[in-house]
């Protein structure tokens, strides 16, 4: 170590400039959260958690701006699709399309 530094070229700030569109800021995160963003990025085999919450953060705007029609038809599409619907093969009729006017069934064809 030196015992004197010459600081007279030093400028004040942060070492490295904040990207353009980005604002630096202290958030208090909770500690699961944080944990579980930090392994996606691990598991996805590298990068930066910062990323994938910017993206999350993005994605939860996205949501909330497409309006309560959109979210409803995004649920009942995906309850929807948690259901077969069960349908007759291609020969198969229906006895309620059979019965003849009298409330009898008709003789199949």
């Amino acid at each position: 170590m030196k015992k004197e530094y010459d600081f007279s070229g030093g400028v004040r700030g942060p070492v490295l400039r904040v990207p353009p569109g980005k604002t630096r800021i202290t958030i208090r995160i909770d500690d699961d959260v944080l944990r579980w963003f930090r392994t996606q990025v691990h598991a996805a085999g590298g990068g930066n958690y910062q990323t994938l919450l910017n993206a999350a953060l993005r994605e939860h705007i996205e949501r909330r701006d497409n309006g309560l029609e959109d979210t409803l038809r995004l649920v009942i599409r995906e309850e929807l699709g948690r259901y077969r619907v069960k349908t007759p093969g291609a020969g198969a009729v229906r006895a309620s399309k059979r019965r003849t006017r009298h409330g009898q069934t008709g003789p199949r064809r």
